[in-house]
């Protein structure tokens, strides 16, 4: 799998969810993409993360 452009091996497929939280991603900042399609905050849950998968995360920062 690649996260946001860094290669990385999963040992075994797990949700978007799941990976989100490993990764530290605070899930309600964030819009992510899958294969170059836009995940739904509502589909993290449902949504399954293969090996061969390529996620960009985007995190919003408040500020000012």
């Amino acid at each position: 799998m690649k996260l946001n452009g860094i290669k990385r091996s999963l040992d075994a497929s797990l949700t978007l969810q799941s990976l989100l939280a490993l990764e530290g991603f605070d899930t309600s900042r964030v819009v992510v993409e899958k294969n170059g399609i836009i995940i739904s905050r509502s589909a993290f849950e449902s949504t399954v993360v293969h090996d061969s998968d390529t996620i960009e995360v985007v995190a919003f920062v408040g500020g000012g």
